[in-house]
């Protein structure tokens, strides 16, 4: 099933870039299922890696992940997909509250997608500087508030013994993107 989650996600996002660096869209969902098998979390889990931006980022829509994912992987998708009928802060808002409230699997899949955000944010502002920002929809205090407030927000209702990983790397990511 990973195999043609992968395959859906890379026709579904077929000739689409990145906002920050012009790379082929298809890598960052192909890290973030990367980063979940890694950890070793369930096959579902890593197929929403693969397809978490495809609803809302391309033609296809939840009903279609569902008929040929099953409803496990079309409800972890759904509660990571952005309205995109609403402005940028009440989206963010959404994702907070999701991060914050939802389930432990969600959790996961969020803050790995937004680790690989963060990620590559940090490498074009490398390489180009302040201008980067003018990328994206919101800006770096825009983006400052989000990403902090998702790392604010990751650990709440997860035990000890539940905390990927990579919950690390993305609070030591937001600290060198933002500063303390």
């Amino acid at each position: 099933m990973k195999e043609e989650a992968k395959t859906f996600a890379e026709k579904a996002h077929k000739g689409q870039k990145r906002k920050s660096s012009d790379d082929d869209y298809i890598t960052h969902p192909i890290r973030v299922a990367e980063r979940l098998e890694k950890e070793g979390f369930s096959e579902e889990l890593v197929c929403a890696g693969y397809l978490h931006d495809v609803v809302e980022d391309t033609a296809y829509n939840i009903k279609d992940i569902e008929e040929a994912f099953g409803p496990r992987v079309a409800k972890l998708v759904a509660a990571h997909t952005e309205d995109k009928s609403k402005k940028w802060q009440e989206r963010k808002q959404h994702t907070i509250d999701t991060v914050k409230n939802g389930e432990k699997e969600v959790k996961y899949l969020i803050v790995a997608d937004k680790l690989d955000n963060l990620l590559s944010m940090e490498k074009e502002y490398k390489r180009q500087g302040e201008k980067m920002w003018d990328k994206f929809n919101a800006g770096f205090e825009e983006q400052k508030w989000y990403n902090e407030s998702i790392e604010k927000n990751m650990l709440i209702g997860l035990k000890e013994d539940e905390i990927p990983h990579y919950f690390q790397e993305f609070s030591d990511t937001v600290k060198r993107v933002f500063g303390e």
